[in-house]
């Protein structure tokens, strides 16, 4: 039931002033917290109080409050489009308040409340009806690297639940006689409060329907069965470790036949042997043998769009990185291409030859001082 604050008070709506200025110092003195210490009761009592004569001491407010309740006394609350949706014909008076129609493309005050306060909720919190599309749905997908770069087409073969075949998704025998709901009397709606204004929610028992019947015996009146599904998807080229993948429409069915939810897929990538990404750029560690180290050279570096050739600078150090300009992965929304980073890697060969070592022996003479003269600890 709504708070009603002349209830709380003692006193009529017609009430003077002064005569309800009267009734709270009475009750205030009653109910003061200093007069009652300790007393939880009291307390709370004397909140009420308090809250109800800061609205009728208020000429303001009263007149807000008489109008439209204590909704009325909301922050954001639009009097003048209330008045409008109220007076321009919006409202037409039903047989019964849970069977009220004829709010235009309003269903309810909560609706009427949801579009005064931009939030698609009535000022008491009910939710505006909106349709009772299906959940979403989320399913972890682990592919290798080279493919999440290039983008694929793939099947899976999802378990999920579905709309049942028997009952269309509506949860009734199709072959028992429909009855007229006797929570709502048939209007699909009830009562959630009274006061100056109304609100109502869709009925629980005959999903907002307004009939009821026999539950099917296929899906034991859910209206959903569990079954396998087979979904084409087309996983973009870019994506990256956590992207999330949208199939619109393949979530789990809605009651009653409204819109499905959505199926998201999270990406997990394999780590791969030779390539890693960092950002948009990938990252490459590549052998060169120590004469190409040292005089320099032409290469072939493997990328995903295939061998590309790369000079190789001489006097080249284990560690050096050479950049392969757009040739790293796609950014999913701007499809620019990263960078292949490549670091060169010296490798010796292992050998006991005499010539070899002989000539090893003699390349020393080439260095500049000791190599580790620099490494400190």
């Amino acid at each position: 039931m709504s708070t009603d604050f002349y209830k709380i008070l003692g006193v009529s709506k017609d009430a003077p002033e002064e005569k309800i200025k009267k009734a709270y110092r009475k009750l205030a003195r009653k109910w003061h917290p200093d007069i009652n210490p300790g007393n939880k009761e009291a307390e709370n009592k004397f909140k009420e109080i308090s809250q109800a004569y800061d609205c009728l001491g208020s000429k303001e407010k009263r007149a807000l409050y008489d109008e439209f309740g204590a909704e009325g006394l909301q922050a954001g609350f639009d009097t003048q489009k209330v008045r409008q949706y109220s007076q321009g014909g919006g409202f037409q008076q039903g047989e019964r308040r849970s069977r009220r129609e004829g709010f235009g493309r309003y269903q309810s005050y909560e609706d009427i409340f949801g579009d005064i306060f931009g939030s698609g909720m009535g000022s008491s919190g009910f939710q505006a009806q909106s349709p009772a599309r299906g959940r979403d749905l989320q399913h972890d997908m682990t592919i290798d690297l080279v493919s999440a770069l290039k983008g694929f087409e793939t099947e899976l073969s999802m378990q999920k639940a579905k709309a049942c075949g028997a009952c269309g998704g509506s949860g009734n025998d199709p072959n028992a006689t429909l009855s007229t709901c006797t929570y709502c009397g048939g209007s699909g709606r009830l009562d959630v409060a009274e006061g100056p204004m109304h609100f109502t929610k869709p009925c629980p028992h005959c999903q907002g329907h307004g009939q009821t019947g026999k539950p099917c015996t296929a899906c034991g009146g859910s209206g959903q069965v569990l079954g396998t599904e087979k979904i084409r998807v087309t996983i973009p080229k870019g994506v990256k470790e956590g992207s999330k993948v949208r199939i619109a429409g393949k979530g789990e069915p809605a009651s009653n036949g409204d819109q499905p939810g959505d199926l998201y897929l999270i990406i997990h990538l394999k780590p791969h042997p030779f390539l890693k990404r960092i950002g948009d750029d990938l990252y490459m560690d590549v052998p060169v043998t120590v004469r190409e180290a040292m005089a320099g050279g032409t290469i072939d570096i493997p990328t995903v769009d295939g061998p590309v050739k790369m000079k190789v600078p001489s006097g080249s150090q284990t560690g050096k990185v050479l950049r392969l300009k757009g040739k790293g992965a796609p950014h999913l929304k701007t499809k620019t291409r990263g960078n292949l980073m490549v670091k060169l890697v010296v490798k010796v060969p292992q050998t006991e030859d005499p010539e070899i070592l002989a000539a090893v022996q003699k390349m020393d003479g080439m260095y500049q001082g000791d190599v580790r003269s620099a490494i400190r600890i």
